[in-house]
C-alpha cells in the first residue's frame, strides 16, 4: 500500500516536469516550424502552390544556397589564400581551365535540353545531383591543391548554367491565373537572392571550420534539391505543342529548312521579334558588365581597398551593394505595371551607363559602390524586361525554347566579362572606363530598335507586369 502510494507521488511529481520539458520543446521548436510555415505561406501564395510555381520557388532557393555554398569554398581557395600577384595568376588559370571549356559546352546546353523535353525533373535533378557529388570531389581538392579542382569546378559550372536553362523553361508552365511571367520570374529570383542571402554566412562560418566544411553543406544541400525537383508537378515534363525556337529578328536571318518555314501562312511560329533581339543584346551587355565588375573589382580592391576599410570589407561593401540593388530591381519588376518594356530597358540601362562613365570620370569607392548597386539593378529589372518580351512576342508553342537559348547567350556574355575584367590593369578609373564601354556598346546599338519597337507595339499585347 506504502508502496502504490510512493508510485503514485512520483508520477504526480513527474507531470509537471514533463509538462515543463514539453513547452520548453516547444518553444524551442517555434522559431524553426514558425519561420518554415511562413516561407511556404508566401511561396504559395496568390495561387503559386496550387499551380506548383511555389514548389519552384523553394527548389530554386536551395539552388542559390547551394551554389554560394562552393563559390565560398573556391574563392577562400583560389583567391583569398595567396598574395594579389599569385591571387590573379591562379583566377587566371581557373577562368583558362573551366571558363575556356564552358564557352564551348554553353552553346551546346540549350539545344541538347530541347531534346529532353519529357525529362526536364530529370535534368534539373542530375544538375543537383552531379552538383553535390562533385562538392565530395572539390572537398579533397581544397585540402591537397590536386588538378582535379578545375575539372571539377568546370563541372559545377556546367550543372548550374544548365539548372538555370531547365529553370527559365520551366516557369512557363507553372504560372497560376492572372500571373505574368515577369511576375513569376520575380518570386523565383527573389527566393533565389534571398537563400544566397541567409546561406553566405552560414558558409562563411563553416569556412573558418575548415576548407572542406562549405563544401559538405553544398552536398546536403544539393541532395535535398535533388529529391524538391521531383516534388514538382508532371506538367513540368509536358512538351505538347512545343517547337524550337530560332534567336532571328527576321527570315534574312534565317537559313535551311527554317527559312522556308517562315514562307508559310505563320512565318512567327518559327522565330521571334526585333524587340526580343534588341533586349537579348542589352541583356548580354549587362551580363557582360557583371561578369567584368566581378573579377575587376575583385582584385583591385584586395590591392586597394576603400580608405580605412580593409580588403575583406571593401568586397564586402560592393558585393551587399549588388545584391541589394539586384534585390530593390526584382522587387520593382513584380511591382512595375508597364506595358513597355522596351521602355523599362532603355531607361535603366541609359541610368547605367551614366553611372559608369561618372565613375570612370571621378573615381572613388562611393562611386564604384554605386555603380555595382545601379548595374545589379538594371541587369534585374531588364532580365525581367527581356522575359515580359519573350513572353509577349515569341509564340507559346516555341517559348520555352527561347528562354533556354537565351539564357545560353546570357550565361556566355558573363564569361566574356569576367575574361576582360582579369586580363586588365588595376587602374581604377581605365576599369570603369571599359565597365561604361561595355554597357554602352550595348544600350547605342540597341536603343533605336528598343524605341520604334515600343511605338510599333508587339505582335500582341499581353500583360507582361
Amino acid at each position: 500500500m506504502t508502496s502504490a502510494r510512493s508510485s503514485s507521488r512520483a508520477a504526480g511529481g513527474s507531470g509537471p516536469v514533463r509538462r515543463a520539458v514539453r513547452r520548453l520543446g516547444r518553444a524551442l521548436h517555434l522559431p524553426f516550424t514558425g519561420t518554415a510555415r511562413g516561407i511556404r505561406k508566401a511561396t504559395h501564395a496568390h495561387g503559386a502552390g496550387e499551380s506548383g510555381l511555389g514548389k519552384l520557388i523553394e527548389l530554386h532557393a536551395v539552388n542559390g544556397a547551394g551554389d554560394v555554398m562552393i563559390t565560398i569554398a573556391l574563392a577562400s581557395t583560389v583567391f583569398f589564400s595567396v598574395p594579389t600577384d599569385e591571387a590573379r595568376g591562379r583566377v587566371a588559370l581557373y577562368l583558362g581551365i573551366t571558363m575556356a571549356p564552358f564557352t564551348i559546352l554553353a552553346p551546346v546546353v540549350g539545344p541538347l535540353l530541347d531534346r529532353l523535353p519529357h525529362g526536364r525533373r530529370a535534368a534539373m535533378a542530375a544538375s543537383m545531383l552531379a552538383r553535390a557529388l562533385l562538392a565530395i570531389v572539390l572537398s579533397g581538392a581544397v585540402i591537397s591543391g590536386g588538378v582535379q579542382l578545375y575539372p571539377a569546378a568546370l563541372g559545377v559550372l556546367v550543372a548550374s548554367k544548365a539548372y538555370g536553362v531547365v529553370r527559365s523553361a520551366v516557369v512557363p508552365r507553372l504560372l497560376p491565373p492572372r500571373f505574368s511571367l515577369v511576375k513569376a520570374n520575380s518570386r523565383v529570383t527573389l527566393g533565389g537572392l534571398l537563400a544566397t542571402g541567409v546561406a553566405a554566412p552560414v558558409g562563411a562560418g563553416l569556412q573558418m571550420l575548415g576548407p572542406r566544411w562549405p563544401l559538405y553543406g553544398a552536398f546536403v544541400i544539393f541532395i535535398s534539391g535533388m529529391v524538391l525537383c521531383f516534388q514538382l508537378p508532371h506538367k513540368v515534363d509536358s512538351a505538347k505543342g512545343e517547337r524550337t525556337a530560332l534567336l532571328a529578328a527576321d527570315e534574312q536571318h534565317l537559313h535551311g529548312p527554317h527559312k522556308e518555314t517562315t514562307k508559310q501562312k505563320r512565318p512567327g511560329l518559327r522565330t521571334v521579334g526585333p524587340a526580343v533581339t534588341h533586349a537579348l543584346f542589352v541583356n548580354a551587355s549587362q551580363r557582360c558588365l557583371s561578369g567584368f565588375l566581378i573579377f575587376f573589382l575583385a582584385f583591385l580592391l584586395r590591392e586597394h581597398p576603400m580608405p580605412g576599410q580593409s580588403a575583406a570589407v571593401s568586397l564586402s561593401i560592393v558585393g551587399v551593394s549588388a545584391g541589394a540593388g539586384n534585390a530593390l530591381g526584382t522587387a520593382v519588376g513584380a511591382w512595375l505595371k508597364s506595358r513597355a518594356p522596351e521602355i523599362i530597358i532603355v531607361t535603366v540601362v541609359a541610368a547605367v551607363l551614366g553611372v559608369a562613365i561618372t565613375a570612370a570620370l571621378f573615381f572613388s569607392a562611393a562611386l564604384t559602390a554605386c555603380l555595382a548597386a545601379v548595374a545589379g539593378f538594371a541587369q534585374a529589372l531588364s532580365k525581367l524586361s527581356l522575359d515580359a518580351l519573350i513572353q509577349r512576342d515569341v509564340p507559346e508553342e516555341v517559348r520555352n525554347s527561347a528562354f533556354a537559348r537565351s539564357e545560353t547567350l546570357l550565361q556566355m556574355a558573363w564569361v566574356l566579362g569576367g575574361a576582360i575584367g582579369i586580363a586588365l590593369p588595376l587602374n581604377g578609373a581605365l576599369g570603369l572606363g571599359v565597365a561604361a564601354a561595355i554597357v554602352g556598346t550595348g544600350w547605342l546599338t540597341t536603343v533605336r530598335g528598343l524605341l520604334a519597337a515600343a511605338r510599333h507595339g508587339g505582335q500582341a499585347r499581353s500583360r507582361v507586369a
